[in-house]
């Protein structure tokens, strides 16, 4: 329990069935748990318009188990010729028969500790001999790894598989080319993409193409934006901080180069471009999305440079990154966009619950 109830208006939107699926999913888990909340909405359905029908079907069900025989007893196990425990056979004594004075199935006493099923001796014949049941045995503590293959899980196709080493191997390749080739441009380079590099991740995070659970992901309780936003960011937590280190072992620009962009000075556009491709998946899917978003960045950066023959690559390049990360009308730009694009994905959020599921 957290201390979280469902709102009212929760509530009712779930009865008359105009509540989305992944939040429903998530209200039913949320139930499992919560009995205050379980019974305002037990109580919010038979007052609706199904009240009559789930009366009928409970009313039926009742009356199916009513009209069952009896089953028979289940006989324990006999310890020894003395020690034999009374079996009760009425139906009285059935139902006061609890389920530590049953026996333990196979499977389960194969499991239990000698003490719990070694004979007991006389002056512990009157005692109920403690077993473990089948309902106890799948009570098993998880196992150490459960945690994080959770982890992995959520974190998506892109993180688990190839895209972070490529993403190490971008990162130590531009140190190396600095350091071992003496090549100024690789720092420009690296800046210039590493803008699309988290767009990237997220096309091999979601959908599909990427995941072949994507069908069951999408469609729990977890799935549509909340799953989406966390493999986004898990891609993000795993580019950002690689590609700023890389960005700050790089020597700066020589003195005849122009002063280029901050090392930092990526992260916002490439979280604007993120969310940009994140915004346009609820449109065109997203491998769609981010192979328009991915694409329009590198033909900005790139067509100026066609356009200039006259001046070298990497001034060429330090001095396009320089418009686009420097100063505060840029930045600022960049800050808007994020949030607007922020304010699109919470408004078309229902948008996401069926991405990619059809």
């Amino acid at each position: 329990m957290t201390g979280w109830h469902a709102p009212d208006d929760l509530v009712t939107r779930y009865a008359d069935g105009s509540l989305a699926e992944t939040d429903a999913w998530s209200l039913e888990k949320h139930l499992e748990r919560c009995g205050r909340c379980a019974a305002r909405v037990s109580h919010a359905v038979r007052a609706g318009a199904a009240g009559p029908a789930l009366t009928e079907v409970r009313d039926a069900v009742l009356a199916a188990v009513l009209d069952m025989p009896p089953a028979a007893a289940p006989v324990p196990a006999t310890r020894s010729g003395t020690d034999r425990a009374a079996v009760p056979t009425a139906p009285a004594a059935r139902a006061r028969t609890t389920p530590a004075a049953l026996p333990a199935a196979p499977s389960a006493q194969a499991h239990a500790s000698p003490a719990a099923i070694a004979p007991a001796g006389p002056a512990s014949a009157a005692a109920a001999v403690p077993v473990r049941t089948p309902a106890a045995a799948a009570r098993t503590p998880r196992a150490s790894g459960g945690r994080l293959t959770r982890i992995l899980w959520a974190a998506g196709p892109a993180v688990r598989g190839t895209w972070t080493g490529a993403v190490l191997l971008v990162a130590l390749g531009a140190v190396a080319l600095a350091y071992g080739g003496g090549w100024a441009g690789a720092r420009p380079l690296l800046l210039a993409l590493a803008p699309v590099v988290p767009v990237a991740g997220v096309a091999l995070s979601y959908g599909r193409h990427a995941d072949p659970l994507h069908e069951i992901a999408a469609s729990a309780p977890s799935g549509g934006l909340r799953l989406l936003l966390t493999r986004t960011a898990a891609v993000l937590v795993v580019s950002a901080p690689s590609l700023t280190v890389a960005g700050l072992l790089l020597p700066s620009s020589g003195p005849r180069l122009p002063a280029g962009p901050a090392t930092a000075g990526w992260l916002l556009p490439g979280l604007a471009l993120t969310l940009a491709s994140l915004v346009l998946s609820g449109y065109l899917g997203c491998r769609t999305a981010t192979a328009v978003v991915g694409g329009g960045w590198l033909l900005a950066v790139s067509a100026p440079l066609l356009a200039s023959a006259g001046t070298g690559l990497t001034a060429g390049l330090t001095e396009q990154l320089s418009l686009y990360f420097t100063g505060a009308p840029s930045q600022g730009g960049w800050a808007a966009a994020t949030v607007l694009c922020a304010l699109l994905l919470a408004a078309r959020r229902t948008a996401y619950d069926r991405l990619e599921t059809m």
